[in-house]
Order: structure tokens, then sequence, then C-alpha cells
């Protein structure tokens, strides 16, 4: 079963200084009809101009994944943590227990492009803990690369919820395909490009709930994909 939720049905938050697209109920946008997919709570499409950004405030009892397209992202946190995330990396805060922390474009002539994800994690009051982590791109074209997932393998982000991260680019001819386990089910979230999904057109911003069947990529056009893996 396949169903679509496209860009343009996503709430916003529209700022001076941001731009912001919700795929699930967040903030002041409230849908609930929408409020995530299984452990899968939160997808801010962030854009955020040059200098700008969320000054200090708090999280509690959420794994928190930021995945940069485009700019650079600079955090700070009360875990005394302080740096710079790029295309090419993800970064991820436990908050569990309690954490403040800043995020802020650290450019003065550059727009920053960001993906923030929430997921609800297994148990409460976890020890709050950073950590930031590159991915090869390459690797990203020409197959399924996991970002982060439950065990932490293949040197991906240990997260305390079983639920897989993964990120594939499709151009041309290039197609993939990936096999959902029982009683599983994806999110699938088209972060640049467009990309043809269970034979539905997908462009930017655009996402697939799927369960029970294949999922197969085809016709991408300098799409950038990111799979959600959820029991």
């Amino acid at each position: 079963m396949v169903s679509i939720r496209r860009a343009e049905e996503r709430g916003r938050t529209n700022w001076e200084w941001l731009d912001s697209r919700h795929s699930f109920s967040f903030g002041e946008y409230f849908d609930p009809a929408n409020m995530g997919h299984r452990t899968l709570r939160v997808i801010n499409d962030d854009r955020v101009l040059p200098g700008a950004g969320f000054g200090a405030h708090p999280h509690s009892d959420m794994e928190i994944l930021s995945y940069v397209l485009d700019g650079a992202l600079e955090h700070r946190d009360s875990l005394g943590n302080g740096s710079v995330i790029r295309p090419g990396e993800i970064q991820h805060m436990r908050a569990g227990s309690g954490v403040v922390h800043s995020e802020y474009n650290p450019s003065a002539t550059d727009p920053a492009h960001f993906l923030q994800i929430w997921i609800v994690p297994g148990k409460r009051g976890l020890t709050p803990s950073y950590g930031q982590y590159r991915f090869d791109s390459a690797k990203a074209a020409a197959g399924f690369v996991l970002l982060a997932s439950r065990d932490g393998r293949e040197g991906s982000v240990a997260l305390q919820q079983d639920a897989d991260l993964w990120v594939t680019r499709l151009d041309g001819d290039a197609a993939r395909t990936f096999d959902l386990k029982p009683r599983r089910s994806a999110w699938v979230h088209v972060a640049r490009g467009s990309v043809v999904v269970n034979g539905r057109v997908l462009s930017e911003g655009d996402a697939a709930s799927v369960s029970d069947e294949t999922i197969t990529f085809t016709n991408g056009e300098g799409a950038e994909v990111l799979l959600f893996d959820l029991a």
C-alpha cells in the first residue's frame, strides 16, 4: 500500500529569517491527521538566511537528526559541544533527560537548507549525547547508504529505537529496490530532484508511506531520497 503526501500539503512557518515546511504537525502548525509516521515524529524542511538561526532552546526525550542539503549549520549545546555540519554529514543529538542547544547558519552570505528529523526513542530519560558523522556520498549514488540504525551497524548513528534511515541518489537510468520486512513500514522523503516511486512521480518535498510491498525507485532526475524503515 502506498499513500502520497505532496510537498504543498505540508504545514509552513514563514518568518523573516526562516522558511520551514512541516511534514507532520509541529509548533503552530497543528494537523491531527498528520502527527507522524510510526516512531517518526518530525521532518522539518528548513531554509535559514545567512547569519540567522534558532537561539538556545530545550529538548527532551527525542532522537534528533540534522541533515544538511546546502550551506552549513552550526550547533552548540549545554553539554559543551560546538561544531559545524555540512552536506555529506549527519548530526545526532539524543535529547534524553534534557539538553539546551542552538542552531545557526554561520555564513554571512549563503543560505542554509537542512532537514530536522525527530524520532521517538524507545526509552525516556536517557543520558543526553551528541555526535557528528560523515557518510560516503559516492556510495549513495550507487545504492543505499545507512545513516542511522538501532545497532549502529555500518558506521551509522546508533538510535534508541528500531528504525533505520537510508539515503540514496538517482539519476537517469539508475534504479533501486528496497524490500520491507513483514510488519514494517517505510516513509520515503524526496529531499531534492524527482523520482518515480512504485509508479508514482515524487518531486522535491513530496513523500510516500509504503507498507506490504517492495519499494521501487526509477527515472530519477537529480534525486536525493531519504528512506525511513520503521517498526
